[in-house]
């Protein structure tokens, strides 16, 4: 038996110019599964909101340049676990597929939950209609991967069934059907697998089939796309004035080696308090003393906050290679990238204080290494010497404005909760 949950999800990719500075984004949202089979049909459109940004688009990140980026990512679950179906009926993904002798289970599962049937039948996908929705096509051997091509495919889906699950098979496959109008999809066995077809060669498969008997599986890919769906919102940030520049003497600091490229603009989100983090600018810029770095960020000290995806925080002490961060610009587009070296070493350090407002009495401070190749984000666009996008915090001066972002100060192993909190 046979059985699956299609999830459809917005995917928004942002590419700067000619380089791909962001990722992958997918969006899940509760759609009726009817509709894409409508569509295969030729008997109802898709809806166009399936592909669409679900912020305005002068708030989009950037430009797209490529319709393959918009086309929806979809999963199947495969399982024969009630307590996944109802996890997955439970996140609103409720379209089902049964194995044709098992008609039994459908209506089972039909009288508990409002769900729509979909059958394999001999490597075919039919509907209720007993009308070819999908195709399942075998890969045992690289001559198999060769032999696959969108225009002798009948269905518009495609769901590979790899024998021997490696990426660059994937890889591949998203090669050989990008441009075309057919949807692939993977078979996968576990959130890795998934997470790994979804992101073959950037685009990724159009879907795919995770098979589990675990409801944990189960929320960890709705954990991984909501993550995804995260770092399509625009981060709120505020200009604040530097109300002071001191030297602050030694201190243990962390330089945070990106598996990515930043751009001019871009940095990590850090400071002393967790009410206000500075954008840190990464070192990315050309120096006369040392070449330039862009995957790298001198974050600062040891017990400085640092912002993660899920809204959430972290000391920059516990980062390691693996974990992931947010990368955020001055206009506040945040994208996720891992963590691929931490270095703790002991520098000079420089404390910098600042306000949004000079006559409150809330400030925000933050401690950096005390050198040129260190700096902090601008919230002017910069245009080169005369208004550059960073000020490096050998340069700072009070009256200096430079970006924020403002949160919750009282937290929890970095989730933000409602308590009184006093940080000085």
């Amino acid at each position: 038996m046979m059985m699956s949950i299609v999830l459809s999800s917005a995917s928004s990719v942002a590419v700067n110019n000619a380089v791909n500075w962001d990722r992958c984004r997918f969006v899940t949202r509760k759609a009726s599964p009817l509709e894409r089979i409508g569509h295969i049909c030729n008997k109802a459109k898709l809806l166009a909101s399936c592909c669409s940004e679900t912020m305005p688009r002068a708030s989009s990140s950037s430009s797209v340049t490529s319709a393959d980026y918009e086309r929806a990512k979809e999963v199947w679950i495969c399982t024969e676990n009630k307590q996944v179906m109802t996890a997955a009926v439970e996140r609103g993904w409720n379209t089902f597929l049964f194995s044709s002798q098992n008609q039994g289970l459908a209506n089972e599962w039909s009288s508990l939950a409002l769900i729509n049937p979909l059958f394999v039948e001999e490597g075919d996908i039919l509907d209720v209609e007993k009308i070819r929705v999908a195709v399942v096509r075998k890969v045992l051997s690289p001559e198999d991967v060769q032999k696959l091509h969108p225009e002798s495919e009948q269905a518009q889906i495609v769901v590979i069934d790899f024998a021997d699950w490696q990426v660059i098979p994937a890889e591949n496959i998203v090669a050989t059907f990008q441009g075309s109008q057919k949807t692939v999809f993977a078979i996968s066995r576990n959130l890795s697998e998934a997470q790994s077809f979804l992101e073959a060669l950037e685009h990724g498969l159009g879907g795919v089939v995770l098979k589990v008997e675990d409801v944990n599986s189960v929320l960890d890919l709705k954990a991984y796309f909501d993550r995804r769906e995260e770092v399509k919102s625009l981060l709120s940030l505020e200009k604040v004035v530097i109300t002071g520049v001191h030297t602050a003497g030694m201190g243990d600091r962390v330089c945070v080696d990106l598996c990515c490229l930043m751009k001019p603009g871009e940095g990590l989100l850090v400071g002393s308090f967790a009410r206000g983090l500075f954008l840190v600018h990464s070192e990315c810029m050309e120096s006369n003393y040392i070449s330039s770095r862009p995957f790298r960020v001198n974050a600062g000290p040891v017990h400085a906050y640092v912002a993660v995806p899920g809204g959430r925080t972290c000391y920059l002490s516990e980062l390691k290679a693996g974990k992931e961060v947010i990368v955020v610009d001055q206009r506040g587009r945040q994208r996720t990238a891992v963590v691929g070296r931490v270095k703790i070493e002991s520098r000079p350090l420089i404390l910098v204080e600042a306000k949004i407002d000079l006559d409150s009495e809330i400030h925000y401070a933050i401690l950096l290494q005390n050198t040129e190749t260190v700096a902090l984000v601008s919230p002017h666009p910069g245009d080169g010497l005369k208004s550059p996008a960073a000020i490096p915090v050998t340069s700072l001066k009070v009256g200096d404005e430079v970006v924020l972002r403002t949160q919750g100060g009282a937290r929890h192993t970095g989730i933000e909760i409602q308590e009184f909190i006093m940080e000085r």
